[in-house]
């Protein structure tokens, strides 16, 4: 009888996640460089050998595994795992079998998830959301990912984009242009891809301590606004308004008990809680109580930790193995 462990893959635009995960525990795991805009299939044979890696490291081999989890960016068709829809990275990924790949690889079967649904999913059973049945999940940081479960039941729609697509609710109908071709998307507003170049068409931009810094990002934005700098602060005032916003649109639109929230601008989590707190008090919708805005417990692996948990699941509903 296998065990219930599982080969977890996190595919990111910047870096690619691997682990070994059974029953909630992250055996091993390790990244390599994402190379996103060269496509996937030329990172498959650097991923396969991490894999067999992380197998010996903790002791397992494919005999011992209940399939591969595999989180993408995109819109994923989890009945046929294909995946529909990717935005700007990994686009050779559209035409790729995954099923066939483990199979032939590792002969074990795979399941295949947006990479927010899985964030989310790690949470709700072993992070934040343990014990709720009704929970919304926001990445904040190259872009936003969003995901909800609803009743006990991670939220897909017909057409599988039902919940993820939060970080593109339109938040300034005259606003930037975003890479999904809307315009004035949350992530367009208020993300790492879009940062740079807002800094550096502001007028203040020649003055600002951020002209100098060897990385434009939301760490040296909030640094520097605790400074005083006065792009800096203008741009974090602006951040936490358009991600305030995001988070009461999905309250509005999921009717959660508590939203978690995860992603690389949480190093700044002392600011952005308390403040997105406030702004769900003052303007959201809630005739039941208080919605619960809380930091995720699996910040490096929750992906993982959710993909392992639904190629588990899948494997079980297949009648293969008991948890």
């Amino acid at each position: 009888m296998k065990d219930n462990a599982a080969i977890a893959i996190d595919l990111g635009g910047t870096k690619i996640k691997l682990g070994i995960v059974e029953k909630g525990e992250v055996l091993a795991w390790t990244s390599i460089d994402a190379q996103s805009d060269k496509g996937l299939l030329p990172r498959l044979p650097v991923m396969e050998d991490e894999i067999d890696k992380l197998l010996n490291e903790a002791g397992k081999t494919s005999n011992d595994l209940s399939g591969v989890g595999f989180a993408t960016p995109g819109l994923v068709d989890t009945q046929k795992m294909k995946l529909i829809s990717i935005n700007d990275k990994f686009s050779d990924a559209l035409n790729f079998d995954f099923v066939n790949w483990a199979k032939d690889k590792w002969d074990i079967p795979l399941f295949l998830e947006n990479d927010a649904r899985a964030a989310l999913a790690g949470e709700w059973k072993y992070g934040a959301g343990r014990g709720k049945d009704d929970v919304v999940g926001l990445t904040l940081g190259t872009g936003i990912g969003t995901s909800a479960v609803m009743q006990g039941e991670l939220v897909r729609g017909k057409h599988f984009q039902a919940g993820i697509l939060g970080g593109h609710f339109i938040v300034n109908v005259n606003g930037t242009p975003c890479n999904c071709g809307n315009i004035g998307c949350a992530e367009a507003e208020a993300s790492t891809w879009s940062l740079e170049k807002k800094a550096k068409d502001d007028p203040a931009w020649p003055e600002s301590e951020l002209s100098k810094a060897e990385r434009i990002d939301f760490q040296s934005v909030f640094q520097l606004a605790e400074q005083g700098d006065k792009l800096a602060l203008n741009i974090r005032n602006y951040s936490l308004d358009i991600w305030a916003s995001t988070v009461i649109n999905m309250i509005h639109a999921y009717d959660p008990e508590i939203v978690i929230l995860n992603g690389g601008v949480m190093g700044s989590a002392g600011v952005i809680i308390p403040y997105i707190e406030q702004k769900v008090k003052e303007q959201a919708w809630i005739g039941w109580g208080e919605v619960k805005i809380v930091q995720a417990e699996n910040m490096n692996n929750a992906a993982l930790l959710g993909v392992a948990y639904l190629a588990t699941t899948l494997e079980n509903q297949n009648g293969e193995d008991e948890v």
